[in-house]
Protein backbone atom coordinates (compact mmCIF):
# COMPACT_ATOMS: atom_id res chain seq x y z
CA UNK A 1 0.00 0.00 0.00
CA UNK A 2 1.30 3.40 1.20
CA UNK A 3 4.61 4.37 2.28
CA UNK A 4 7.25 6.01 3.86
CA UNK A 5 10.66 6.85 2.11
CA UNK A 6 13.71 5.79 4.18
CA UNK A 7 16.60 4.49 2.37
CA UNK A 8 17.23 2.00 5.45
CA UNK A 9 14.23 0.15 4.61
CA UNK A 10 13.99 -3.55 3.79
CA UNK A 11 12.95 -2.55 -0.02
CA UNK A 12 13.79 0.59 -1.06
CA UNK A 13 11.83 3.15 -0.84
CA UNK A 14 11.68 4.02 -4.25
CA UNK A 15 10.15 0.70 -4.92
CA UNK A 16 7.03 1.92 -3.60
CA UNK A 17 6.50 -1.10 -1.26
CA UNK A 18 2.50 -2.42 0.01
CA UNK A 19 3.36 -1.76 3.23
CA UNK A 20 1.87 0.87 5.01
CA UNK A 21 5.02 1.70 6.54
CA UNK A 22 4.05 5.10 8.09
CA UNK A 23 2.44 3.77 10.63
CA UNK A 24 5.51 0.70 11.31
CA UNK A 25 6.54 1.39 15.02
CA UNK A 26 6.53 -1.13 18.14
CA UNK A 27 2.61 -0.80 19.00
CA UNK A 28 1.60 -4.48 18.52
CA UNK A 29 -1.71 -5.75 17.75
CA UNK A 30 -3.05 -8.61 19.67
CA UNK A 31 -3.69 -12.24 18.97
CA UNK A 32 -7.32 -12.29 17.94
CA UNK A 33 -9.60 -12.64 21.45
CA UNK A 34 -12.10 -15.81 20.95
CA UNK A 35 -15.45 -14.93 22.53
CA UNK A 36 -19.33 -13.09 22.19
CA UNK A 37 -19.90 -10.19 20.28
CA UNK A 38 -19.65 -7.00 22.87
CA UNK A 39 -23.15 -6.12 22.77
CA UNK A 40 -23.58 -6.02 26.58
CA UNK A 41 -20.25 -3.59 26.68
CA UNK A 42 -21.33 -1.23 24.29
CA UNK A 43 -21.45 2.18 25.36
CA UNK A 44 -24.78 4.02 26.22
CA UNK A 45 -24.24 6.88 23.46
CA UNK A 46 -23.43 4.63 20.72
CA UNK A 47 -26.93 2.50 21.18
CA UNK A 48 -29.25 5.07 19.04
CA UNK A 49 -26.31 5.55 16.43
CA UNK A 50 -26.40 1.30 16.10
CA UNK A 51 -29.92 1.58 15.92
CA UNK A 52 -29.74 3.50 12.87
CA UNK A 53 -27.08 1.97 11.01
CA UNK A 54 -29.22 -1.54 11.37
CA UNK A 55 -32.00 0.37 9.12
CA UNK A 56 -29.43 0.65 6.84
CA UNK A 57 -27.31 -1.88 6.93
CA UNK A 58 -27.95 -5.47 4.40
CA UNK A 59 -26.69 -8.70 5.69
CA UNK A 60 -24.12 -10.49 4.31
CA UNK A 61 -24.29 -14.33 3.85
CA UNK A 62 -21.03 -15.75 3.18
CA UNK A 63 -17.62 -14.33 1.58
CA UNK A 64 -17.14 -17.04 -0.66
CA UNK A 65 -17.04 -15.86 -4.20
CA UNK A 66 -18.93 -18.65 -5.89
CA UNK A 67 -22.21 -18.49 -3.34
CA UNK A 68 -25.22 -17.08 -4.84
CA UNK A 69 -25.27 -13.60 -4.74
CA UNK A 70 -28.63 -12.29 -3.37
CA UNK A 71 -27.60 -11.06 -0.61
CA UNK A 72 -25.19 -8.49 -2.55
CA UNK A 73 -28.22 -7.19 -5.38
CA UNK A 74 -28.87 -4.53 -3.04
CA UNK A 75 -24.70 -3.64 -2.91
CA UNK A 76 -25.50 -3.78 -7.26
CA UNK A 77 -27.97 -1.26 -6.74
CA UNK A 78 -25.58 0.71 -4.87
CA UNK A 79 -23.35 1.14 -7.29
CA UNK A 80 -25.13 2.35 -10.28
CA UNK A 81 -24.21 5.25 -12.02
CA UNK A 82 -20.57 4.71 -11.15
CA UNK A 83 -17.74 3.33 -13.69
CA UNK A 84 -14.78 3.42 -11.12
CA UNK A 85 -15.72 1.45 -7.71
CA UNK A 86 -12.85 0.95 -5.58
CA UNK A 87 -12.58 -1.67 -3.10
CA UNK A 88 -10.43 -1.03 -0.24
CA UNK A 89 -8.90 -3.85 2.00
CA UNK A 90 -8.00 -3.01 5.59
CA UNK A 91 -5.23 -5.22 5.40
CA UNK A 92 -2.79 -6.74 2.64
CA UNK A 93 -2.86 -9.41 4.54
CA UNK A 94 -6.67 -11.39 5.24
CA UNK A 95 -8.33 -14.23 3.24
CA UNK A 96 -11.75 -12.71 3.67
CA UNK A 97 -11.14 -9.39 2.23
CA UNK A 98 -9.64 -11.27 -1.01
CA UNK A 99 -12.25 -13.54 -0.95
CA UNK A 100 -14.91 -10.96 -0.82
CA UNK A 101 -13.48 -8.92 -3.09
CA UNK A 102 -13.86 -11.78 -5.88
CA UNK A 103 -17.22 -11.72 -4.80
CA UNK A 104 -17.81 -8.55 -5.29
CA UNK A 105 -16.36 -8.44 -8.78
CA UNK A 106 -18.18 -11.52 -9.98
CA UNK A 107 -21.15 -9.75 -8.96
CA UNK A 108 -20.51 -6.24 -10.49
CA UNK A 109 -19.93 -7.58 -13.86
CA UNK A 110 -23.02 -9.95 -14.08
CA UNK A 111 -25.05 -7.61 -12.96
CA UNK A 112 -23.68 -4.25 -13.53
CA UNK A 113 -21.40 -5.36 -16.57
CA UNK A 114 -18.27 -4.32 -15.07
CA UNK A 115 -15.01 -5.60 -17.33
CA UNK A 116 -12.38 -4.45 -15.50
CA UNK A 117 -10.55 -5.06 -12.48
CA UNK A 118 -7.64 -2.98 -11.31
CA UNK A 119 -4.88 -3.67 -8.65
CA UNK A 120 -2.28 -2.35 -6.79
CA UNK A 121 -0.20 -3.65 -9.04
CA UNK A 122 2.70 -2.93 -11.80
CA UNK A 123 1.61 -1.78 -14.88
CA UNK A 124 3.84 -5.29 -16.48
CA UNK A 125 2.88 -7.68 -14.22
CA UNK A 126 -1.02 -7.05 -15.11
CA UNK A 127 -0.36 -6.90 -19.00
CA UNK A 128 1.07 -10.62 -18.58
CA UNK A 129 -2.00 -11.65 -16.05
CA UNK A 130 -4.22 -9.99 -18.51
CA UNK A 131 -2.89 -12.25 -21.36
CA UNK A 132 -3.38 -15.26 -19.45
CA UNK A 133 -7.07 -14.34 -18.94
CA UNK A 134 -8.01 -13.25 -21.97
CA UNK A 135 -6.16 -16.30 -23.87
CA UNK A 136 -4.46 -18.69 -21.35
CA UNK A 137 -1.23 -17.50 -22.30
CA UNK A 138 1.45 -18.54 -19.86
CA UNK A 139 1.08 -20.43 -16.94
CA UNK A 140 -1.16 -18.63 -14.42
CA UNK A 141 1.39 -20.10 -10.89
CA UNK A 142 4.53 -19.04 -12.51
CA UNK A 143 3.36 -15.65 -13.45
CA UNK A 144 1.95 -14.94 -10.05
CA UNK A 145 5.37 -16.05 -8.57
CA UNK A 146 7.48 -14.42 -10.94
CA UNK A 147 5.37 -10.77 -10.88
CA UNK A 148 4.12 -10.85 -7.06
CA UNK A 149 7.78 -10.65 -5.42
CA UNK A 150 9.08 -8.71 -2.74
CA UNK A 151 6.26 -5.99 -1.28
CA UNK A 152 3.82 -7.45 -3.78
CA UNK A 153 4.73 -11.43 -2.47
CA UNK A 154 1.68 -10.43 0.34
CA UNK A 155 -0.85 -11.01 -3.23
CA UNK A 156 0.52 -14.59 -4.12
CA UNK A 157 -2.22 -16.38 -2.62
CA UNK A 158 -4.73 -18.48 -3.02
CA UNK A 159 -7.19 -16.26 -3.27
CA UNK A 160 -6.09 -14.62 -6.01
CA UNK A 161 -5.04 -17.15 -7.79
CA UNK A 162 -8.94 -18.56 -7.94
CA UNK A 163 -9.96 -14.77 -8.26
CA UNK A 164 -7.40 -15.05 -11.96
CA UNK A 165 -8.97 -18.47 -12.34
CA UNK A 166 -12.28 -17.21 -12.07
CA UNK A 167 -12.56 -14.42 -14.80
CA UNK A 168 -10.54 -16.69 -17.03
CA UNK A 169 -12.90 -19.24 -17.27
CA UNK A 170 -15.36 -16.44 -17.25
CA UNK A 171 -14.09 -14.87 -20.66
CA UNK A 172 -13.72 -18.34 -22.36
CA UNK A 173 -17.81 -17.49 -23.24
CA UNK A 174 -18.01 -13.91 -22.20
CA UNK A 175 -19.37 -11.63 -24.71
CA UNK A 176 -16.98 -8.76 -23.05
CA UNK A 177 -13.77 -9.75 -21.65
CA UNK A 178 -12.89 -9.08 -18.16
CA UNK A 179 -9.48 -7.16 -18.70
CA UNK A 180 -6.80 -6.75 -15.56
CA UNK A 181 -5.15 -3.36 -15.16
CA UNK A 182 -2.24 -2.78 -13.45
CA UNK A 183 -2.01 0.61 -11.42
CA UNK A 184 1.12 0.63 -9.84
CA UNK A 185 4.57 1.24 -11.57
CA UNK A 186 7.71 0.11 -9.09
CA UNK A 187 8.79 -2.03 -11.88
CA UNK A 188 8.82 -1.86 -15.43
CA UNK A 189 9.32 -5.89 -17.08
CA UNK A 190 11.63 -6.24 -19.79
CA UNK A 191 8.63 -6.84 -22.30
CA UNK A 192 7.12 -3.92 -21.74
CA UNK A 193 10.74 -2.17 -23.12
CA UNK A 194 10.37 -4.19 -25.85
CA UNK A 195 6.63 -3.86 -27.16
CA UNK A 196 7.81 0.12 -27.42
CA UNK A 197 10.82 -0.81 -29.38
CA UNK A 198 9.03 -2.94 -31.45
CA UNK A 199 6.12 -0.76 -32.36
CA UNK A 200 8.90 2.43 -33.29
CA UNK A 201 10.19 -0.13 -35.32
CA UNK A 202 7.64 -0.72 -37.08
CA UNK A 203 5.88 2.51 -37.29
CA UNK A 204 8.44 5.13 -36.69
CA UNK A 205 11.71 3.83 -37.19
CA UNK A 206 13.83 7.07 -36.94
CA UNK A 207 13.05 7.07 -33.41
CA UNK A 208 14.85 3.77 -32.73
CA UNK A 209 18.35 4.43 -31.87
CA UNK A 210 17.00 7.82 -29.37
CA UNK A 211 14.85 5.49 -27.55
CA UNK A 212 17.82 2.70 -26.84
CA UNK A 213 19.74 5.09 -25.64
CA UNK A 214 17.15 6.52 -23.34
CA UNK A 215 16.08 3.41 -22.22
CA UNK A 216 19.43 1.89 -22.01
CA UNK A 217 20.19 2.30 -18.16
CA UNK A 218 16.91 0.77 -17.36
CA UNK A 219 16.74 -2.23 -19.72
CA UNK A 220 20.17 -3.05 -17.84
CA UNK A 221 18.64 -3.53 -14.88
CA UNK A 222 18.90 -7.33 -14.08
CA UNK A 223 16.42 -9.44 -14.48
CA UNK A 224 13.43 -10.30 -11.70
CA UNK A 225 11.44 -8.46 -9.99
CA UNK A 226 13.09 -8.46 -6.59
CA UNK A 227 16.25 -8.35 -8.32
CA UNK A 228 15.31 -5.12 -10.52
CA UNK A 229 13.87 -3.35 -7.05
CA UNK A 230 16.75 -3.76 -4.96
CA UNK A 231 19.31 -2.81 -7.95
CA UNK A 232 17.09 0.07 -8.70
CA UNK A 233 17.01 1.30 -5.51
CA UNK A 234 20.71 0.81 -4.45
CA UNK A 235 21.64 3.32 -7.36
CA UNK A 236 23.13 6.61 -6.36
CA UNK A 237 20.35 9.77 -6.17
CA UNK A 238 22.26 11.23 -9.28
CA UNK A 239 22.29 8.47 -11.43
CA UNK A 240 18.22 7.72 -10.73
CA UNK A 241 17.61 11.75 -11.79
CA UNK A 242 19.44 10.89 -15.03
CA UNK A 243 17.40 7.98 -15.78
CA UNK A 244 14.17 9.43 -14.57
CA UNK A 245 15.43 12.22 -17.26
CA UNK A 246 15.78 9.90 -20.07
CA UNK A 247 12.50 8.03 -19.35
CA UNK A 248 10.35 11.28 -19.71
CA UNK A 249 12.36 12.07 -23.05
CA UNK A 250 11.81 8.90 -24.54
CA UNK A 251 7.61 9.55 -23.81
CA UNK A 252 7.89 12.96 -25.66
CA UNK A 253 9.92 11.51 -28.05
CA UNK A 254 6.85 9.22 -28.66
CA UNK A 255 3.91 11.81 -28.10
CA UNK A 256 5.31 14.26 -30.22
CA UNK A 257 6.08 11.48 -33.10
CA UNK A 258 3.87 12.11 -36.79
CA UNK A 259 2.48 8.75 -35.59
CA UNK A 260 1.18 7.86 -32.16
CA UNK A 261 -0.59 4.98 -30.44
CA UNK A 262 -2.33 5.73 -27.68
CA UNK A 263 -1.45 1.82 -25.60
CA UNK A 264 2.32 2.75 -26.83
CA UNK A 265 2.29 6.19 -24.85
CA UNK A 266 0.91 4.52 -22.11
CA UNK A 267 3.23 1.93 -21.80
CA UNK A 268 6.23 5.07 -22.25
CA UNK A 269 4.17 7.21 -19.58
CA UNK A 270 4.36 4.61 -16.79
CA UNK A 271 8.27 4.18 -17.71
CA UNK A 272 8.53 7.58 -16.84
CA UNK A 273 5.99 7.35 -13.94
CA UNK A 274 8.17 4.60 -12.58
CA UNK A 275 11.43 6.16 -12.97
CA UNK A 276 10.36 9.94 -11.37
CA UNK A 277 9.18 7.83 -8.63
CA UNK A 278 13.07 6.29 -8.26
CA UNK A 279 14.14 9.89 -8.40
CA UNK A 280 12.70 11.29 -5.25
CA UNK A 281 15.09 11.02 -1.98
CA UNK A 282 13.50 9.09 0.42
CA UNK A 283 15.75 10.69 3.22
CA UNK A 284 14.05 14.38 2.72
CA UNK A 285 11.03 14.19 4.27
CA UNK A 286 9.44 16.86 1.50
CA UNK A 287 10.67 14.69 -0.54
CA UNK A 288 9.02 12.00 0.44
CA UNK A 289 5.84 13.60 0.92
CA UNK A 290 6.09 14.05 -3.07
CA UNK A 291 6.73 10.96 -3.76
CA UNK A 292 3.69 9.62 -1.83
CA UNK A 293 1.80 12.10 -3.69
CA UNK A 294 2.85 11.08 -6.76
CA UNK A 295 2.14 7.86 -6.22
CA UNK A 296 -1.53 8.13 -5.48
CA UNK A 297 -2.36 10.57 -7.95
CA UNK A 298 -0.50 8.83 -11.28
CA UNK A 299 -2.24 5.28 -9.84
CA UNK A 300 -5.57 7.62 -10.13
CA UNK A 301 -4.49 8.91 -13.65
CA UNK A 302 -3.61 5.08 -14.82
CA UNK A 303 -7.03 3.78 -13.45
CA UNK A 304 -9.21 6.82 -15.82
CA UNK A 305 -6.77 6.49 -18.41
CA UNK A 306 -7.78 2.77 -18.98
CA UNK A 307 -11.73 3.52 -18.01
CA UNK A 308 -11.67 6.37 -20.65
CA UNK A 309 -9.79 4.83 -23.96
CA UNK A 310 -11.37 0.99 -22.85
CA UNK A 311 -15.33 2.04 -21.74
CA UNK A 312 -15.06 -0.57 -19.27
CA UNK A 313 -16.68 -0.43 -16.02
CA UNK A 314 -13.63 -0.88 -13.49
CA UNK A 315 -13.42 -2.81 -10.21
CA UNK A 316 -10.37 -0.57 -8.38
CA UNK A 317 -8.65 -2.89 -5.73
CA UNK A 318 -6.69 -1.47 -3.38
CA UNK A 319 -6.06 -0.48 0.27
CA UNK A 320 -8.26 1.42 2.39
CA UNK A 321 -6.14 3.88 2.64
CA UNK A 322 -5.60 4.15 -1.15
CA UNK A 323 -9.43 4.43 -1.87
CA UNK A 324 -10.67 6.38 0.69
CA UNK A 325 -11.35 10.42 0.04
CA UNK A 326 -10.29 11.18 3.24
CA UNK A 327 -6.52 10.37 4.22
CA UNK A 328 -5.83 9.00 7.69
CA UNK A 329 -2.41 10.21 8.10
CA UNK A 330 -2.48 14.00 5.75
CA UNK A 331 1.15 14.60 7.06
CA UNK A 332 2.39 11.85 5.42
CA UNK A 333 -0.39 11.22 2.83
CA UNK A 334 -1.71 14.27 1.68
CA UNK A 335 -4.10 13.33 -0.62
CA UNK A 336 -5.15 9.61 -1.32
CA UNK A 337 -5.85 8.16 -4.65
CA UNK A 338 -9.45 7.83 -4.36
CA UNK A 339 -9.69 11.94 -3.84
CA UNK A 340 -7.93 11.97 -7.04
CA UNK A 341 -10.47 9.32 -8.38
CA UNK A 342 -13.31 11.68 -7.61
CA UNK A 343 -11.15 15.11 -9.05
CA UNK A 344 -11.41 12.96 -12.19
CA UNK A 345 -14.34 11.66 -12.48
CA UNK A 346 -16.82 13.22 -10.26
CA UNK A 347 -19.73 11.12 -8.89
CA UNK A 348 -18.49 8.32 -11.40
CA UNK A 349 -16.10 7.22 -8.81
CA UNK A 350 -17.13 4.99 -5.68
CA UNK A 351 -15.50 4.42 -2.59
CA UNK A 352 -15.94 1.50 -0.92
CA UNK A 353 -14.07 0.65 2.92
CA UNK A 354 -13.84 -3.05 4.32
CA UNK A 355 -13.95 -3.12 8.04
CA UNK A 356 -12.88 -6.04 10.51
CA UNK A 357 -13.98 -6.10 14.45
CA UNK A 358 -10.97 -9.59 15.08
CA UNK A 359 -9.10 -11.81 13.08
CA UNK A 360 -5.43 -12.44 11.38
CA UNK A 361 -3.23 -10.91 8.78
CA UNK A 362 0.16 -11.95 6.76
CA UNK A 363 2.47 -8.97 6.84
CA UNK A 364 6.35 -8.69 6.14
CA UNK A 365 9.08 -8.31 9.02
CA UNK A 366 11.90 -6.76 9.22
CA UNK A 367 13.48 -9.64 7.43
CA UNK A 368 11.03 -9.84 4.97
CA UNK A 369 9.86 -12.71 5.66
CA UNK A 370 5.71 -13.36 6.05
CA UNK A 371 4.44 -14.14 9.55
CA UNK A 372 1.17 -14.20 10.64
CA UNK A 373 -0.19 -11.57 12.97
CA UNK A 374 -3.65 -10.60 15.26
CA UNK A 375 -5.45 -7.81 14.77
CA UNK A 376 -8.29 -6.84 17.54
CA UNK A 377 -10.56 -6.82 19.09
CA UNK A 378 -11.54 -3.68 17.83
CA UNK A 379 -11.41 -1.20 21.24
CA UNK A 380 -13.97 0.80 22.40
CA UNK A 381 -14.49 4.15 20.94
CA UNK A 382 -13.38 2.64 17.34
CA UNK A 383 -15.30 2.91 14.55
CA UNK A 384 -15.28 -1.10 14.50
CA UNK A 385 -15.99 -1.68 17.79
CA UNK A 386 -19.44 0.54 17.26
CA UNK A 387 -19.92 -1.32 13.69
CA UNK A 388 -19.87 -4.71 15.01
CA UNK A 389 -22.71 -3.76 17.08
CA UNK A 390 -25.04 -4.34 14.49
CA UNK A 391 -27.18 -7.59 14.75
CA UNK A 392 -25.89 -9.20 11.40
CA UNK A 393 -22.59 -10.76 11.71
CA UNK A 394 -21.05 -9.80 8.18
CA UNK A 395 -22.84 -7.16 6.64
CA UNK A 396 -22.82 -3.57 4.63
CA UNK A 397 -24.41 -0.47 4.64
CA UNK A 398 -24.78 2.63 2.46
CA UNK A 399 -22.79 5.49 4.29
CA UNK A 400 -24.63 8.01 2.13
CA UNK A 401 -28.51 6.77 3.13
CA UNK A 402 -27.44 7.03 6.69
CA UNK A 403 -25.35 9.82 6.57
CA UNK A 404 -28.87 11.54 6.14
CA UNK A 405 -29.70 10.18 9.24
CA UNK A 406 -29.40 12.96 12.09
CA UNK A 407 -27.90 10.05 14.60
CA UNK A 408 -25.39 7.70 12.32
CA UNK A 409 -24.65 10.70 10.17
CA UNK A 410 -23.16 12.88 12.88
CA UNK A 411 -20.98 9.41 14.49
CA UNK A 412 -20.28 8.91 10.68
CA UNK A 413 -18.68 12.48 9.95
CA UNK A 414 -16.60 12.08 13.51
CA UNK A 415 -13.06 10.64 13.47
CA UNK A 416 -12.16 8.43 15.61
CA UNK A 417 -9.63 5.50 15.63
CA UNK A 418 -10.24 2.84 12.44
CA UNK A 419 -8.11 0.04 11.60
CA UNK A 420 -6.17 0.70 8.82
CA UNK A 421 -3.25 -2.45 9.16
CA UNK A 422 -0.16 -2.42 7.08
CA UNK A 423 1.70 -4.51 5.03
CA UNK A 424 4.68 -4.77 7.48
CA UNK A 425 5.02 -5.75 10.77
CA UNK A 426 5.30 -4.66 13.86
CA UNK A 427 2.85 -1.92 13.24
CA UNK A 428 0.54 0.86 14.58
CA UNK A 429 -2.79 -0.82 13.23
CA UNK A 430 -5.25 2.53 13.93
CA UNK A 431 -5.77 6.00 12.51
CA UNK A 432 -8.19 8.47 12.73
CA UNK A 433 -11.07 8.15 10.41
CA UNK A 434 -14.32 9.78 9.88
CA UNK A 435 -15.88 6.38 8.18
CA UNK A 436 -18.65 9.28 6.10
CA UNK A 437 -16.06 11.16 4.78
CA UNK A 438 -13.87 8.14 3.89
CA UNK A 439 -16.20 6.18 1.94
CA UNK A 440 -19.56 5.86 0.14
CA UNK A 441 -20.11 2.09 1.30
CA UNK A 442 -18.86 -0.17 4.20
CA UNK A 443 -18.67 -3.80 3.93
CA UNK A 444 -18.11 -4.96 7.61
CA UNK A 445 -16.61 -8.53 8.42
CA UNK A 446 -16.75 -9.40 12.49
CA UNK A 447 -13.69 -12.46 11.96
CA UNK A 448 -10.96 -13.08 9.16
CA UNK A 449 -8.24 -15.13 9.18
CA UNK A 450 -4.96 -14.97 7.28
CA UNK A 451 -4.40 -14.96 3.56
CA UNK A 452 -3.21 -18.77 2.05
CA UNK A 453 0.02 -18.06 0.59
CA UNK A 454 -0.05 -19.91 -3.23
CA UNK A 455 2.66 -22.72 -3.29
CA UNK A 456 5.20 -22.86 -5.61
CA UNK A 457 5.54 -25.83 -7.58
CA UNK A 458 8.84 -28.25 -7.29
Amino acid sequence: MTHILTRRSLVPAVALTLALTALAGPAATGAAAAGPRAGASLPAPDRPVVAALERYAHPLRTTDPGAPGGDLAAFATMTRGAKIVGVGEVSHGSGELFAMKDRLLRQLVAREGFSAFAMEINWSAAARLDAYVRTGEGDLRQIMGEEFQDAYALLDTEEFFRLFSWVREHNRTAARPVRIVGMDFADVNPAQYERVLTWAGRHEPALVPELRTRYAALRALPGGVGARLAAYGALPLAERGTMARDAGAAYRLLAEAGERDPWVLQEARVISQMATSYAFDGDDPAQALAANRHRDRTMAENAVWWQRRTGDKIVVSAHNGHVTYEAALPTVFPVTMGRDLRELVGREYLAVGTSLYRGEYRARTATGEAGVFGAGPAAPGSNEHTLDQVRHRDFYVDLRAAGRDPVAGGWLDTARPTFLIPGRHPNRPTAPLALGKGFDIVVHLHEVGASVPLPRRP
